[in-house]
């Protein structure tokens, strides 16, 4: 069964930005000259997927008219090179691709927001990528997930090594073996304290799912934060299906939290063939003052 469906949950409440995004979602905060939202719809693009399910909040309409057709190209006094940039950005979505979009009345988790694309997901596998981890990579992760992903029957979740001391900001998994880049999971505990966490491996927000998780988030109660915990339900399919971390390759950008989303905007931004070279000897001035 091909992988062709991905959710992108983006119903959360940004309150890490506020009062950046009182009004704007975080996931249109621009790393450089693009929404957080449209690096991870590319990444997706470019692993194959075709069926794209938006888990939205009612307030947050910005996302849809971003990936809608809506630019006017007969304003009168647009230059060629204008009317070219509005043309590309009205076609940020191949043809090919569809989207839905489901709304999340309350910020309930993670668990909750996946559970509520079902009736679009129906009996299929599926993909789920968080736009707040931004990941540099020459190969996207979500491509290199899809690679290693070879049965209907089991999941990936993508990792990568941290500091314990982080450990309560993530999903900390124990493996089985640790000789391959997919290493079938024992244990996932939700955001554990240092001294409990059973690695030093967390999960980004990259994973496949069997249809499986979908029963098993119907049975999940809520759990940390009072919401419906991915991390739960997997937890407890490991007993039935197999589940693989997937150490991936690329540098990560945790955009949820704003010194992350500054370093993402710089790192980006000296890679700019137009302005890269001026911002890095400008910041080499700041760095002497």
């Amino acid at each position: 069964m091909k992988l062709n469906k991905i959710v992108f949950p983006v119903a959360g409440l940004g309150s890490r930005f506020l009062p950046a995004t009182k009004a704007t979602p975080k996931e249109m905060l621009p790393i450089l000259d693009k929404p957080l939202i449209q690096y991870a719809v590319e990444e997706a693009i470019d692993a194959g997927f075709t069926e794209f399910i938006f888990v939205n909040a009612k307030s947050k309409i910005s996302i849809k008219e971003h990936f809608d057709n809506n630019l006017n190209l007969d304003i009168s006094n647009l230059t060629k090179e204008k009317k070219e940039l509005l043309n590309q950005t009205n076609q940020i979505l191949p043809n090919n691709v569809s989207c839905s979009y489901i709304i999340q009345d309350e910020p309930l988790g993670l668990g909750h927001a996946i559970l509520l694309a079902k009736s679009v997901i129906k009996q299929d596998p599926f993909a789920v990528i968080l736009a707040d981890d931004l990941i540099d990579s020459q190969k996207g992760v979500l491509k290199q997930m899809v690679e290693e992903y070879k049965d209907n029957s089991s999941s990936i979740v993508s990792v990568q090594k941290i500091d314990k001391s982080n450990s309560i900001h993530y999903g900390m998994v124990s493996i089985r073996e640790d000789n391959l880049k997919s290493m079938q999971l024992n244990n996932i505990i939700e955001k554990p304290l240092p001294e409990d966490s059973p690695s030093n491996l967390g999960v980004v927000g990259r994973y496949i799912f069997c249809n499986k998780i979908l029963d098993f988030l119907e049975d999940t109660s809520f759990g940390t934060g009072n919401e419906i915990q991915l991390t739960d339900a997997i937890k407890s399919m490991l007993s039935s299906y197999p589940v693989f971390a997937y150490e991936f390759e690329g540098v990560r950008y945790d955009c949820g939290d704003k010194l992350g989303f500054i370093k993402a905007n710089i790192e980006y931004a000296l890679k700019s063939s137009i302005f890269g070279d001026e911002l890095k000897e400008y910041l080499k001035t700041r760095l002497i003052r």
